[in-house]
């Protein structure tokens, strides 16, 4: 029989680590029609769970008094957030309850959770929401979410281990397949060391790509045995390491200052994806070099239909492996999120309850 209620971190508000509280006597969701309860074994710890409970989606983000965030701009879709929110947008866990609409045969099936859910109804197709930020998540014990976002998974792998794969390795995935990386390309990848970098070295080098990493310099030999060919030490000029116009692709989650020798490492035709933006989101575009080189600029947020179940099987059949830095309780949710800020460690950091 199924607990009423149950532990979960709630996020209070917009701001710094005092609005992360760890709480019994939590309602357990109930699932809706189309929807199935699952009990948590694992949650990824994330960027966008540190950039929503900072406010960082806000257009006013650092510029409104005191640096606050805008409430009404301030969800990952623009859209304001309600509070309590339980986050967590990456889970392995199992069925435990189902809606009316759905399978009971499903309960008891072991899945991971696509985190981009369709749009609501009533909203506009493109109003893709995404779970632990539009909704309550993973955080907690219990999560619900509509059944075809959990997919089935076949694994001799941990809940913990399992938990890193969701939301990094889908925007890694579907940054290369944005980008259309095959065998013959040469791909540098910016923030290796993170979740979504090290998805990226590892996903690229299954297409047969040779990869360029950049990482800290404590971390150069970890992502070269995720399959870099090489590690630059972060901060290096890339023009004079490499040479301009000597990449096919650059796959890039940090942006900031760093942003204009990207495009001028790039071949001509090159292309350029991105999906996170960890050292500054406004960056310095000279246009000349966007248009005289016949670049590509990717903006990669909402995967195409078929990038998790391919992410699914490529865990099944062993093709990537996951790459978990430590593990935390989920009570201690505020400490594993100060660990994941300071950016020590190479890959995830996963919650557990």
């Amino acid at each position: 029989m199924l607990p009423t209620t149950m532990n979960a971190a709630l996020l209070l508000g917009h701001g710094g680590l005092e609005q992360l509280v760890y709480r019994g006597g939590v309602p357990v969701p109930r699932p809706a029609p189309d929807e199935v309860l699952i009990r948590v074994g694992a949650a990824g710890l994330n960027n966008t769970d540190i950039n929503l409970r900072a406010g960082w989606y806000s257009k006013s983000f650092g510029v409104a008094p005191g640096g606050a965030a805008v409430a009404d701009d301030a969800g990952w879709t623009g859209a304001p957030l309600t509070f309590p929110r339980i986050q967590g947008v990456e889970a392995c866990g199992w069925i435990v309850a189902v809606g009316a609409a759905v399978d009971p045969a499903r309960i008891g099936e072991r899945v991971l959770v696509n985190p981009v859910l369709e749009p609501a109804p009533g909203s506009l197709p493109d109003a893709v929401r995404y779970f632990g930020s539009d909704c309550n998540g993973a955080f907690a014990e219990y999560a619900v979410l509509p059944a075809r976002n959990a997919v089935r998974i076949a694994s001799s792998l941990t809940d913990i281990e399992l938990a890193s794969f969701p939301c990094a390795y889908t925007a890694a995935e579907n940054m290369l397949s944005r980008a259309r990386v095959v065998a013959t390309d040469t791909v540098l990848v910016t923030g290796a060391s993170g979740g979504v970098g090290s998805a990226a070295v590892q996903l690229a080098r299954r297409r047969g790509a040779q990869v360029i990493a950049v990482a800290g310099a404590s971390k150069a030999n970890e992502v070269v045995a995720l399959g870099a060919a090489r590690a630059l030490v972060r901060g290096s000029d890339l023009v004079a390491t490499l040479g301009a116009g000597s990449v096919n692709v650059v796959i890039d989650v940090v942006g900031g200052s760093q942003f204009p020798r990207l495009l001028d490492v790039l071949v001509r035709h090159g292309r350029y994806a991105a999906a996170g933006a960890i050292d500054g989101a406004l960056v310095e575009l000279d246009l000349r070099t966007l248009y005289l080189k016949d670049l590509e600029l990717h903006g990669c947020t909402i995967p195409a239909p078929e990038v998790f179940p391919n992410l699914v099987r490529y865990i099944e059949r062993g093709e990537i492996r996951p790459l978990v830095s430590a593990a935390y309780p989920l009570a201690e949710v505020a400490a594993a999120e100060a660990a994941f800020t300071a950016k020590a460690h190479v890959g995830k950091i996963v919650l557990f309850p």
